[in-house]
């Protein structure tokens, strides 16, 4: 028999051919195994992943983030949390019977280059005008003017609560286009923090029962000691909960120590390893109470999602506080300053006006630097109605702002009887000159006008919608924005730093 023939198909394999074939039928089934596995992992984080629809964004949008010269765009994401009692919310201490309402909001910032981002909180009861929005018969409301920001989201009164409507109205607020939207509810929350293996977190002192439920009436036992420690669970629930007992009791100081908790979270997760294997456990315990939009409906969607954001340093990820004053009972942003940081956003510049590329920021246009800077006045016992005479909107909240923080007290708020005056004027009455000049000085370019009745009327005019939103965005800053904006928490300041207010 010839050799060629000894090769051919009746002859025994060699020992040789043995091993490579189990080696590359083991090579075969280990590689099915892991794209089987995969699926298997994919298709149950789908499970558990639940989407709101499109149908209630508003359609009046801002424009979609530039890209930048490598074809980079930016990213911004709206955090929601939710205080539903649906579910096993309420065992965890939802906020109410029924419906919900957004505990926590934050607008993530991710700049084009993904190494820098920005975390910005909105105080819930923050004043500010909600757009329509949809309900779930499919009709629309009418806009609302300084309501609390977090009714938005309990617009329709559902338990799923209403996370179009919240977006509207943060677009509408800031002027950017919030690209993706995620709510998760206290369940969801309490569950990642424990896949983490907790989180470590600082307080100032002990904390105790009572500081959790004002309503307990005895101090009860301690929750938490003071100094760092490390929670998860429910107790991490309560930390990011908690506001009475610390500082002013304030919404603003939780505020704080949530930003402090998300920055430890970002802190530990990093730790542990930014690759799919390490995610794996958070994303299966995110996905089950995470509701999101269509554009980060699949599993595979928030895995990307979350790998490109790999390379941003701690130190680039900054989180901070809209501007804001106390107004009464509830909280007013602060103009221009939150202007001027929702323009340096939308410009992708970081807080301290720089590009991310590290490029020094523009120089000043000509007309920036030959504007009028308003003049410091003091107007306590001058009273103003505001009146906006141009056909642009929003121009009244702004102006009103500025007059209340120069000690003015305004009367009320409205459109004038024409809207196409092109200046700004302060129409006064007999024996008012002296008190409309104050207003006009602090509005520059604003010219006092007396009128045939008593009283003194702020009418702004085009010249101040330009500078104001309301006809042109606002000025892109060519700085340090102010103090109010640009002193920020950093995902890697200790734990225990800057953690309430008052």
């Amino acid at each position: 028999m010839s050799a060629r023939r000894a090769r051919g198909r009746g002859a025994p394999p060699t020992r040789g051919r043995r091993l490579r074939r189990t080696l590359l039928w083991t090579t075969a089934g280990v590689v099915s195994l892991a794209v089987l596995g995969t699926g298997l992992v994919y298709y149950r984080l789908n499970g558990n992943l639940s989407t709101f629809g499109q149908d209630g964004v508003s359609k009046d949008r801002p424009a979609a983030g530039a890209a930048d010269a490598q074809g980079r765009v930016p990213v911004n994401l709206l955090l929601i949390g939710s205080d539903s009692r649906a579910g096993s919310n309420k065992d965890l201490g939802g906020g109410q019977d029924g419906g919900a309402r957004s505990d926590t909001a934050i607008l993530l910032h991710v700049y084009a280059d993904h190494r820098h981002a920005v975390g910005v909180s909105i105080p819930r009861d923050s004043l500010v005008d909600i757009p329509p929005c949809i309900l779930p018969n499919k009709n629309w409301t009418k806009a609302q003017t300084g309501v609390m920001f977090n009714s938005a989201f309990s617009v329709g009164d559902t338990d799923q609560g209403n996370p179009a409507c919240t977006q509207n109205t943060v677009e509408k607020l800031t002027g950017l286009r919030i690209d993706h939207t995620m709510v998760v509810n206290f369940q969801g929350f309490a569950d990642m923090t424990k896949a983490v293996g907790g989180v470590d977190v600082c307080l100032p002192k002990a904390v105790y029962e009572g500081d959790l439920d004002p309503n307990l009436g005895h101090r009860g036992k301690e929750l938490f000691k003071a100094g760092h420690q490390t929670i998860a669970g429910q107790q991490a629930l309560d930390y990011v909960r908690i506001r009475h007992g610390l500082g002013d009791g304030s919404d603003i100081g939780r505020t704080k120590r949530q930003q402090a908790f998300l920055s430890s979270l970002i802190k530990q997760v990093k730790s542990q390893g930014m690759n799919p294997a390490a995610l794996l456990p958070l994303a299966d315990a995110a996905t089950k109470a995470l509701t999101v939009d269509e554009g980060l409906g699949s599993a595979q969607k928030l895995i990307d999602f979350a790998m490109s954001l790999k390379d941003v340093d701690l130190h680039d990820i900054k989180f901070l506080t809209v501007p804001w004053r106390y107004q009464g009972e509830r909280v007013a942003i602060v103009h221009p300053d939150a202007d001027q940081l929702w323009a340096a956003l939308k410009a992708d510049r970081t807080l301290d006006g720089q590009e991310t590329a590290g490029a020094p920021p523009a120089a000043p246009s000509p007309a920036a630097a030959t504007s009028a800077a308003p003049t410091a006045v003091d107007g306590t016992g001058v009273k103003v109605a505001v009146y906006n005479g141009t056909p642009a909107n929003g121009l009244t909240g702004p102006a009103a702002e500025a007059l209340e923080r120069s000690g003015f007290t305004v009367t009320g708020r409205s459109n004038a009887a024409t809207r196409n005056h092109a200046t700004t004027t302060v129409e006064y009455g007999a024996g008012q000159k002296a008190a409309a000049e104050k207003v006009a000085a602090l509005f520059p370019g604003a010219t006092p006008e007396p009128v045939g009745r008593a009283g003194i009327s702020l009418v702004l005019g085009a010249d101040y919608a330009a500078g104001h939103g309301g006809t042109a965005a606002p000025a892109v800053p060519t700085g340090p924005l102010p103090s109010s904006v640009s002193q920020a928490r950093s995902a890697d300041d200790d734990a225990c730093a800057d953690l309430t207010y008052g």
